[in-house]
């Protein structure tokens, strides 16, 4: 069981985190509308919560070697830990002018993201440096390309 709590909770954060740190760069590039991105957040923290934990139970159960708790504990922990780790970022959003909201919630996201990846290292033993370092790269190859996406629809359909 601790196993797979920590399945869901690992990929509801991870995923939770670099989903809706793109989705947020993204639209501010394109559309710059708090509106728009706080139903994009709210959008990601449901729909795609939901898909994450169908997934993680599809995965599970495709490995045939869970038990039927396992994998709804896993599906359960998936949901409501990207669930509510994407809400938090409406908080920010919400309360701050866009412009400081967006760049309070990267460095949100990415502390989030290097806290729980040096976790992680030192759960497995590995040097904590290279972990987080291999993760916030790929959050920030994220975060740069749904900018540059978001100000390209911008400018094309804006």
């Amino acid at each position: 069981m601790r196993d797979s709590l920590r399945t869901g909770f690992s990929f509801g954060i991870t995923s939770g985190i670099i989903t809706t740190l793109g989705l947020i760069v993204g639209l501010h590039a394109g559309t710059h509308s708090k509106s728009v991105i706080i139903g994009g957040i709210l959008t990601i923290a449901i729909a795609d919560a939901f898909s994450d934990a169908l997934g993680i139970h599809v995965s599970e159960e495709s490995e045939n070697r869970h038990t039927t708790m396992e994998i709804w504990i896993s599906t359960f922990s998936t949901f409501l830990t990207k669930f509510i780790f994407a809400i938090t970022f409406i908080v920010p959003i919400y309360l701050l002018p866009l412009t400081e909201a967006i760049i309070i919630s990267v460095v949100w996201g990415l502390s989030l993201l290097g806290v729980f990846s040096f976790y992680i290292a030192k759960q497995q033993k590995a040097k904590p440096w290279k972990v987080v370092m291999e993760h916030l790269l790929i959050a920030l190859i994220v975060i740069g390309i749904t900018n540059y996406v978001g100000d390209w629809i911008g400018a094309t359909f804006g």
